[in-house]
């Protein structure tokens, strides 16, 4: 969710190379975002190859603010 909010949108290798994780855990994690309702995906080519695209929805903007705005009161209690 980072890396998507601070892209505005990417594809899957940039978000997989920049999390350092597999393709199938990546796979698992995105999936699990899209059934949520916290991802929008587009599916294309680049130079014929399958590209998946990745941005956050509306409502997944507002589950991250509201999930930044939760870590920023848990800073400012302690």
């Amino acid at each position: 969710m980072a890396y998507i909010a601070g892209a505005g949108d990417a594809d899957f290798t940039a978000i997989k190379k920049a999390v350092n994780t597999s393709d199938g855990n990546m796979s698992v994690h995105l999936r699990k975002l899209e059934d949520a309702g916290y991802l929008a995906v587009t599916k294309g080519y680049n130079d014929r190859k399958p590209q998946t695209i990745y941005a956050l929805t509306d409502k997944g903007r507002a589950a991250w603010d509201e999930y930044l705005e939760k870590m920023r009161q848990l800073l400012v209690e302690t």
